[in-house]
């Protein structure tokens, strides 16, 4: 625990950020890390409260040792921090930025005041461990004659590659595309994360036996039976593509995007690539879908100098505090404000969307529907709140279905694959043998093309925990 009157002496403090009209004028990121002094009173803030809530799935499926690293924080024992962070999280560099702190909504001090500010006391300790040089390869001291294929590189392929690779063996990384990041790269903006943070860990990654290759799409480029030729463990990583559509009157109009079409463009217009972007620049932009994807297009938007930017959302406004459905320590249901909404969006709630219209250029002009209130799980329409609003540009933010089939996962079907009800590949969660393995033999899956759309913290769990079975796969395989 960190001091033990703490939470009683200081109150909680945030990550500075730079004005939203400064901010606005590039596409770095805007927060910085405690000082030293912030973040040991911070730490003090932990409490001596027997169970910690925040461990575990309830408040870190990556299963941090939260009240250990905030007391060397306190005490100022910042290398020991590290070693207490690094031990569980791969990265907490990208969940430092892009998580959204279930710990923190299951501290036992939240339930009477603020909670610690753990995510920003994460980050606080990684970005000094990279100041201070701590964060290094970690090769293995001794080599396996076994060889894996990770296919995805977002958080959980890296995460059980880089654990694979540790643990020994020889791990190819296959990424389709030009880049390695997943969604990382291509659907979170850089005024969350910058892309260097990727860099720099792929480095690390190469220096500890990582291979990595991009540009290969599995299922096309090289056939999977390929792949369970050359190697003796596959670890499908593959993530959660297909969006959500909204198949209604205009959907073909043009300017009606998926979110994440707009998202990477963008992303690859700051990364230097030159193509063209879905530019917002002037126009009025909807946003369906009330989300993170919803809120980066927000931020984007704003960027792009948008002439205005209304978030609509199906469900009713939240209430402001936890609501009763959620009672700590669950992650709570209750209205949130990202960064993003404080740089301007008009957001409006209970909102059902019917239909687009268009010009005789077929280009999207106006927005229509009407607002509805949910009763007994349906949604309907409330009489004469009947709207038409003007839109330039639509995107689509309702979240993703399931994985793409075709090429992969359709190869993959052809030989016995599994999928569940939802389309996702079919293999248990766990710590038991077996867990992460699908039908095929010596084939596995993690993140979120096993548990569909979700945190990133639960994908750097899954790839850690994915990588563990197969090691013991691997393993099992010498011993006989």
């Amino acid at each position: 625990m960190g001091k033990p009157t703490g939470f009683l002496e200081f109150k909680k403090e945030y990550l500075q950020k730079i004005a939203p009209g400064e901010r606005l004028k590039n596409y770095k990121e805007f927060e910085k890390p405690f000082p030293e002094e912030t973040a040991k009173a911070q730490g003090a803030r932990c409490m001596d409260c027997g169970i910690p809530f925040c461990h575990g799935e309830t408040g870190c499926p990556v299963d941090n040792l939260i009240p250990e690293f905030n007391d060397f924080v306190y005490r100022g024992r910042w290398k020991e921090a590290w070693d207490n962070l690094s031990k569980t999280n791969n990265f907490p560099e990208f969940t430092g930025r892009l998580c959204p702190a279930p710990c923190e909504s299951a501290c036992t001090l939240g339930i009477i005041e603020p909670p610690v500010s753990i995510k920003s006391i994460e980050r606080t300790i990684v970005d000094r461990a990279w100041e201070e040089g701590w964060v290094i390869p970690q090769p293995p001291s001794h080599k396996s004659d076994k060889k894996v294929a990770v296919i995805g590189s977002g958080p959980a392929g890296l995460a059980a590659s880089q654990q694979l690779a540790r643990a020994g063996h020889s791990v190819t990384l296959f990424e389709k595309n030009d880049r390695i990041g997943g969604l990382l790269r291509y659907g979170i903006p850089d005024f969350k994360m910058e892309k260097w943070h990727i860099d720099k860990r792929v480095k690390q990654m190469e220096a500890e036996g990582v291979i990595f290759k991009t540009n290969v799409n599995v299922g096309i480029d090289i056939t999977t039976k390929q792949l369970q030729a050359d190697f003796d463990a596959i670890v499908l990583a593959c993530g959660s593509e297909i969006p959500r559509d909204l198949p209604l009157p205009g959907r073909e109009l043009k300017g009606v995007h998926f979110a994440m079409e707009f998202l990477s463009k963008n992303n690859k217009s700051v990364a230097g690539d030159q193509i063209e972007i879905l530019n917002a620049k002037g126009k009025n932009v909807i946003v369906i879908g009330g989300g993170d994807t919803g809120s980066d297009c927000v931020g984007t938007s704003n960027r792009h100098g948008a002439k205005s930017i209304t978030q609509i959302e199906l469900f009713p406004e939240p209430p402001k505090e936890r609501d009763p459905s959620t009672p700590w320590p669950l992650y709570p249901k209750m209205f949130r404000t990202s960064t993003s909404h404080e740089e301007g969006v008009n957001r409006k709630w209970a909102i059902s969307t019917l239909g687009f219209k268009g010009n005789d250029k077929g280009e999207v002009t106006s927005i229509y529907g009407q607002e509805v209130k949910e009763e007994n799980g349906k949604f309907n329409p409330v009489p004469g709140t009947e709207f038409e609003w003007p839109a330039d540009l639509v995107l689509l933010a309702m979240g993703f279905v399931n994985p793409v089939k075709e090429g992969l996962l359709q190869d993959l079907q052809s030989q016995g694959l599994d999928l569940d009800a939802r389309g996702n590949v079919k293999a248990d969660f766990g710590t038991k043998p077996g867990s992460f393995a699908t039908s095929l033999p010596k084939v596995y899956a993690c993140g979120d093309v096993r548990r569909g759309q979700s945190l990133i913290v639960w994908a750097i769990s899954e790839g850690r925990k994915c990588a563990e079975q197969v090691h013991h796969f691997l393993t099992q395989e010498v011993d006989a």
